[in-house]
């Protein structure tokens, strides 16, 4: 597919918010018809790293916790954030390992998504862990999480009826589905 030039012109921009894990721009812009406007755009100062953590038997690793910005509990892949400037498979292992005390011999990148690209410039990476080896979990002092293991096909089952709704885990494990009924998945 064609990429297009960017049709909107920034005519100044204000930062408007800042803190240890975003920042929030306002740029006064003309719009793709020519018109004045706003547009607010979210910096996120880390990537998004999450990880299917498959065992040999096809069962994988979710996360369960109250997400605050969405007053809700929310089961979901082993998850976190990543420096920008930094090697996202770093962050993969060192979360993978925090959240769950898992740590894997094999590691493939799988996917990359905006999570929000209308709103925010926040990448997600996400990584197939495989051959796993379990050790002690070592969570963040913000973090209360209940750790299950379960069928890879019970989580595809739940995805598919709504019951997960993060993104990154409802994108990742569509993407497992896929490999495993093309028979494509590594290892």
């Amino acid at each position: 597919m064609q990429s297009e030039e960017n049709p909107w012109k920034i005519n100044s921009e204000e930062n408007i918010y800042d803190n240890p894990w975003i920042n929030i721009t306002e740029f006064k812009v003309l719009n793709p018809a020519g018109n004045p406007g706003i547009y607010g755009k979210i910096h996120f100062k880390n990537k998004a790293i999450g990880i299917v953590a498959l065992d040999e038997n096809q069962h994988i690793y979710m996360v369960g916790q109250y997400r605050f910005p969405i007053d809700k509990y929310s089961w979901e892949l082993p998850e976190g954030g990543g420096p920008l400037n930094g090697l996202p498979l770093d962050s993969a292992k060192r979360e993978l390992l925090e959240e769950t005390g898992l740590k894997a011999k094999n590691w493939t990148e799988i996917l990359r998504m905006y999570l929000s690209n209308s709103v925010c410039d926040e990448e997600a990476i996400v990584y197939l862990a495989q051959n796993l080896q379990q050790f002690e979990a070592e969570p963040e002092e913000t973090e209360q999480l209940i750790i299950k293991k379960l069928p890879f096909q019970e989580v595809y089952q739940m995805v598919c009826r709504g019951e997960i709704t993060d993104a990154i885990t409802v994108a990742a494990v569509l993407k497992v589905h896929i490999l495993l009924s093309e028979n494509q998945l590594p290892l």
